[in-house]
C-alpha cells in the first residue's frame, strides 16, 4: 500500500537524515532545554513535514498552510537516528526520542491528533496516506512519467479511482495504468532522460553495457545526470524541455557518435533501426540512415532521430 511506502520511506533513517528530520527538536519539549545547552542547537525543523506534504502526498493544489507544516513538524519531532555513542543496536537506526518530541495535541489541515507520543506523526501519515488529494497528486504523478509530461485527464482519473477504492493499493493502481488504453497510444510522448537514452541506446546496439557505476557515473554526469545526486528532494525533471536543451543534446550527438563507433562492428543499421523502433521508424530516419556514409553515422543517426529520442 501507498501508506506503507509512505511510512517506511519517511522513517528510514537515510530520510530522517537527508532532511534534517533527525536534529529537530520540539520547543517545548522537556529536553529542548538540555539540547539548547549541550548542543547549542537543536530548534524545530521543517524540512520533512513539508516535503511529505508538498511532494510525497497532498501536494499543493490540497490548500494546506504554513500552520499545517509548522504542526506536522511538530508531530514528527522525536524521531531520529541512534548516534555513535548509543548502544549497538541503536546505532544507525530509526530511533524515538520521548524528550524532544513536542507534547501537545496537533491540528493538521482540519483533523486534530492527540498527544500520543511517537503515533501522532503515524496518524497524520495515516490520514494523507488516505486522502483524495494525495490520491489526485500521486495519480498524476504516475501518468505524467510513464506515459505524458501533460497526461490524457481521462488517464489520471481512471487511477485516481483505483487508488481511491482500494485505500491506496499500487499494485491495483498499476494494474489500471497498463489496462488504461491511453497507456497504450503508440505516440512516444515522454524524452529520455540521460540513463533511458543510454540504455536504450546499448539494447538497440545488443552490446552490454557498463558493469559498474564508475564506468557509467562520468557520462550520465556529463548529460546532466549525476546518479544518485537529483537537484533537488522531488527527483529528476519530468519534462522534456529539461532534458532536451541546446547543450545537452549536443552532448548525447557527441556520445551517440562515439559509441556507434565502437559498436556498430558488421551490422546492418537500418536493421537495428527497424528492431528499436518498429512502425515508429519514420521515412526521414529511413533516408538518413541509409544516406549515411558508414555503418557507424548510420547508428549515430538512429540513436540522435526523435523518434529514438522519445520512449
Amino acid at each position: 500500500s501507498f501508506e506503507q511506502l509512505l511510512t517506511n520511506a519517511t522513517f528510514h533513517p537515510a530520510m530522517l537524515l537527508y532532511l534534517d528530520q533527525a536534529q529537530s527538536v520540539g520547543p517545548g519539549s522537556v529536553g529542548a532545554g538540555y539540547v539548547r545547552r549541550q548542543l547549542g542547537g537543536g530548534g524545530l525543523n521543517e524540512n520533512l513535514a513539508r516535503e511529505i506534504l508538498e511532494l510525497h502526498t497532498v501536494g499543493l493544489a490540497a490548500g494546506y498552510t504554513q500552520t499545517d507544516v509548522t504542526e506536522f513538524a511538530k508531530a514528527m519531532t522525536g524521531w531520529s537516528v541512534g548516534g555513535l555513542r548509543e548502544s549497538s543496536d541503536r546505532q544507525g537506526r530509526t530511533v524515538f526520542r520521548q524528550m524532544v518530541h513536542e507534547p501537545g495535541r496537533r491540528t493538521i489541515m482540519g483533523q486534530t491528533y492527540p498527544d500520543s507520543g511517537q503515533e501522532q506523526a503515524r496518524a497524520v501519515l495515516h490520514d494523507l496516506a488516505r486522502s483524495p488529494h494525495t490520491a489526485r497528486h500521486i495519480a498524476f504523478k504516475i501518468a505524467r512519467h510513464f506515459v505524458a509530461d501533460d497526461p490524457p485527464q481521462s488517464l489520471v482519473s481512471q487511477l485516481e479511482q483505483a487508488y481511491l477504492s482500494s485505500n491506496g493499493r499500487l499494485d491495483r493502481v498499476a494494474e489500471a495504468l497498463i489496462s488504461a488504453p491511453e497507456s497504450w497510444d503508440p505516440t512516444a510522448r515522454k524524452f529520455k532522460t540521460p540513463y533511458e537514452f543510454l540504455v536504450s541506446s546499448w539494447r538497440a546496439a545488443g552490446t552490454g553495457g557498463p558493469r559498474n557505476l564508475l564506468a557509467l557515473a562520468p557520462t550520465l554526469t556529463g548529460m546532466g545526470q549525476q546518479p544518485f545526486n537529483p537537484p533537488s528532494p522531488k527527483g529528476w525533471p519530468e519534462e522534456a524541455e529539461q532534458w532536451a536543451a541546446p547543450d545537452a543534446v549536443v552532448r548525447r550527438m557527441i556520445w551517440a557518435d562515439s559509441f556507434a563507433n565502437s559498436a556498430i562492428g558488421d551490422m546492418d543499421p537500418m536493421a537495428l533501426a527497424h528492431e528499436a523502433l518498429g512502425g515508429r521508424l519514420n521515412v526521414n530516419t529511413q533516408t538518413a540512415i541509409s544516406r549515411a556514409e558508414s555503418r557507424a553515422e548510420g547508428l549515430a543517426i538512429l540513436l540522435m532521430s526523435p523518434e529514438f529520442q522519445r520512449r
